[in-house]
C-alpha cells in the first residue's frame, strides 16, 4: 500500500490553521486517565524484500484444511477468468455508476448480472445486489409486511440461525411479530404452519434446501396456501437451481440467496453478495438498485439507472430501503461466473454435488449407530446423528487435516454434524473422512 506521510512542515501548518501550537494542545480536553501511555512496540523500518519475506513466514503458519464445511458459504471452485476480469481497475475501483454517460460498462454488467439471476430463478426482475443473503432476507420480510399492511413473519426453526438474528436485528424497533414454525424430522411441519397461520401474517419464509441440507415439502405448502394475502419469500441455493425447482416455478413472491457459490470465494466469512429476486408486482417497492436498458434521443441504446425514486438518495426516510453502495464487485464475479459456466454448466455442478454428497452419506451410513437425521432428500449438504458427541468428530478430524462439517450443538443437537460437499471433493478426500468419523465412533 502506498503511503506518504505527513512531513514535519505538514504538521506544523495543520496546527497552525487548527490554532494550536501542539499537538499536545490539540488533545489537552482527553483526561490524563484515558490517554495510552506506554511505547508503542514498532520495528525499526525494513526494506521491501525483507517485508515480503516476514509476509511470506507469516502465511507459512497457515494450515490448509480439506472442507467439509457449509451452513451457507461453500467451497466450489472459482475459474481464473473471474478473478482476472474483476481486477481490471475500471471494475475493481468503480463508484456506483450515477452518471450513465461514463459508466456504460458497469450499467451493462449490472444489467446482464440481473438478467441471469432472473433466468436462474424464473422471476421477473432482480436487483443490482444486496449485500448478502441475510440481509436480503431482512429486507424482503419488511418489503413484504410493507406491502400487505400485516406485521406477522412466519420462519421456519429450519432456517439458517444467522439468518433469524439478522431479521431480529432488522425488526427488533418495529411492531413486527416474528413466529417460529416447528420442524419434524428437520423440514418443517405444515401443519404447524396452518395453526400460526393468521390474518396478521404477512410474510412467509421458506428455506430450500433448509438450514439442515435437507428439501422442504414446498408444493404441499403451497397447495395450501389458499386466498392467504401472505407474501412467501424463498432462500435457495442458487447452484441447486440446476436440478430443483426454481422459485419462480413455485409461484414464490420474492426469492433471495447466498450467491457467494457464484465465483466467489469464502474468504472468512466476506465480502459476499445478496442475490434479491421479485415478481413483477413489486417491482416499485424492491430494495436496491435496478440497472434498465434505454434508448438516448439518438436512438441508440443505452443503460441507466432506472425507478430511482425508490431509493434513499432521493426519497431519503420515504425510500423503501436504506441500502446504498453494496457489494457490485461481487455481484460482477457471479455475473461472470455465470456467463462462464452457463446453463449446461449449472446442471453439470449440480448433479457433481448432488452424487458426491450421495456418496458420502451412503459410506457414513455404514459405520455402526451413524443415521442421516432426517427422512427428506437433500441436495449437495445433510446432517448425520452420531454416536458420540460432534465435537469429538471435530477434534478427531484436525489430525487428518479436515473440517468435517458444522458442530450443530448450538442448534441443540450435541451429536449432530453438518456436512457439506462440493465439486472440489474428491472420492479420496470424502473416504478419508470416513476413515475419520469411524476412528471417532469406536473410539467412543
Amino acid at each position: 500500500m502506498a503511503y506518504l506521510s505527513n512531513s514535519e512542515k505538514d504538521v506544523k501548518q495543520m496546527l497552525k490553521t487548527i490554532g494550536v501550537n501542539s499537538f499536545d494542545d490539540l488533545i489537552k480536553n482527553i483526561p490524563q486517565a484515558l490517554r495510552f501511555k506506554n511505547k508503542f512496540n514498532i520495528p525499526e523500518a525494513v526494506s521491501e524484500y525483507e517485508i515480503s519475506r516476514i509476509m511470506q513466514d507469516l502465511s507459512g503458519k497457515n494450515t490448509n484444511y480439506i472442507s467439509f464445511m457449509g451452513g451457507g458459504t461453500y467451497d466450489h471452485y472459482v475459474p481464473a477468468i473471474v478473478e482476472s476480469l474483476i481486477s481490471r481497475s475500471e471494475f475493481y475501483t468503480s463508484y456506483t455508476p450515477y452518471q450513465p454517460e461514463v459508466s456504460q460498462g458497469n450499467l451493462q454488467a449490472i444489467y446482464e448480472f440481473q438478467s441471469m439471476v432472473c433466468e436462474l430463478t424464473q422471476m421477473d426482475v432482480t436487483n443490482a445486489s444486496m449485500y448478502e443473503a441475510g440481509s436480503a432476507l431482512a429486507e424482503a420480510v419488511l418489503l413484504a409486511l410493507n406491502h400487505t399492511g400485516k406485521n406477522k413473519v412466519l420462519i421456519p426453526s429450519t432456517l439458517n440461525p444467522r439468518y433469524k438474528m439478522l431479521i431480529s436485528t432488522y425488526i427488533a424497533n418495529m411492531d413486527i411479530t416474528m413466529e417460529e414454525i416447528p420442524a419434524d424430522d428437520f423440514t418443517m411441519d405444515i401443519n404447524s404452519y396452518m395453526d400460526l397461520y393468521d390474518e396478521q401474517v404477512g410474510a412467509v419464509v421458506i428455506q430450500n434446501p433448509n438450514y439442515f441440507g435437507f428439501l422442504e415439502d414446498i408444493d404441499t405448502l403451497i397447495s395450501r396456501r389458499g386466498s392467504s394475502q401472505a407474501m412467501f419469500i424463498m432462500v435457495y441455493n442458487p447452484i441447486s437451481l440446476g436440478l430443483l425447482k426454481t422459485p419462480g416455478e413455485y409461484g414464490m413472491d420474492i426469492a433471495v440467496a447466498e450467491g457467494q457459490v457464484l465465483g466467489n470465494q469464502q474468504n472468512y466469512g466476506g465480502p459476499y453478495v445478496g442475490l434479491f429476486s421479485v415478481n413483477e408486482k413489486l417491482v416499485r417497492k424492491i430494495p436496491g438498485r435496478i440497472s434498465g436498458i434505454t434508448k438516448d434521443i439518438e436512438g441508440r441504446q443505452g443503460f441507466v439507472l432506472t425507478l430511482q425514486t425508490r431509493e434513499q438518495h432521493i426519497r431519503r426516510d420515504k425510500a423503501t430501503s436504506n441500502i446504498c453502495t453494496n457489494s457490485g464487485l461481487m455481484a460482477l464475479a457471479a455475473g461472470i461466473y455465470l456467463a462462464t459456466i452457463g446453463k449446461a454448466g449449472i446442471r453439470g455442478l449440480a448433479e457433481l454435488c448432488l452424487q458426491k454428497a450421495h456418496y458420502l452419506a451412503d459410506n457414513l451410513l455404514k459405520i455402526n449407530k451413524v443415521q442421516i437425521a432426517g427422512k427428506a432428500p437433500f441436495f449437495n449438504e445433510f446432517t448425520v446423528k452420531l454416536p458420540v458427541k460432534a465435537q469429538k468428530v471435530v477434534e478427531q478430524a484436525k489430525g487428518y487435516g479436515i473440517m468435517p462439517g458444522i458442530n450443530l450443538d448450538k442448534s441443540g443437537y450435541e451429536d449432530h454434524l453438518l456436512i457439506a460437499v462440493t465439486e472440489k471433493r474428491t472420492r479420496e478426500e470424502m473416504d478419508l473422512l470416513i476413515d475419520c468419523v469411524k476412528e471417532a465412533v469406536l473410539k467412543g
